[in-house]
C-alpha cells in the first residue's frame, strides 16, 4: 500500500476509533491519523496471528475494520496506562 493509502485509512480508522472510545474531543486530526496508522499496524499483526493470512490487500472495508479494531485496542491501552499515572 502507498503512503497516501496508509494516511487515508489511518485518518478514517483513528477518527472512528476516537468516536467509539470517546476521545475525539481531546484528539486532533494529526493524533487521529497517528493512532489510526499505529492501530492499523496493531490490527494487522493481530489479524495475521489469528488467521495466518497477510492483510495488506489495499483499501477495502476489511482493511478499515481491522484498522479500526486495532485503533480501538490501542486507545483503550493508552487510556488504561494514563489513567493510573
Amino acid at each position: 500500500m502507498s503512503i497516501i493509502a496508509w494516511i487515508v485509512i489511518g485518518a478514517l480508522a483513528g477518527w472512528i476509533a476516537s468516536m467509539v472510545v470517546g476521545t475525539n474531543a481531546q484528539m486532533g486530526w494529526v493524533a487521529n491519523i497517528v493512532v489510526g496508522i499505529i492501530g492499523a499496524f496493531v490490527g494487522g499483526l493481530v489479524w495475521g496471528l489469528i488467521s495466518g493470512s497477510d492483510f495488506t490487500a489495499g483499501f477495502n472495508i476489511g482493511t478499515v475494520i481491522v484498522s479500526v479494531i486495532g485503533a480501538i485496542v490501542l486507545l483503550f491501552i493508552y487510556r488504561a496506562l494514563t489513567s493510573r499515572a
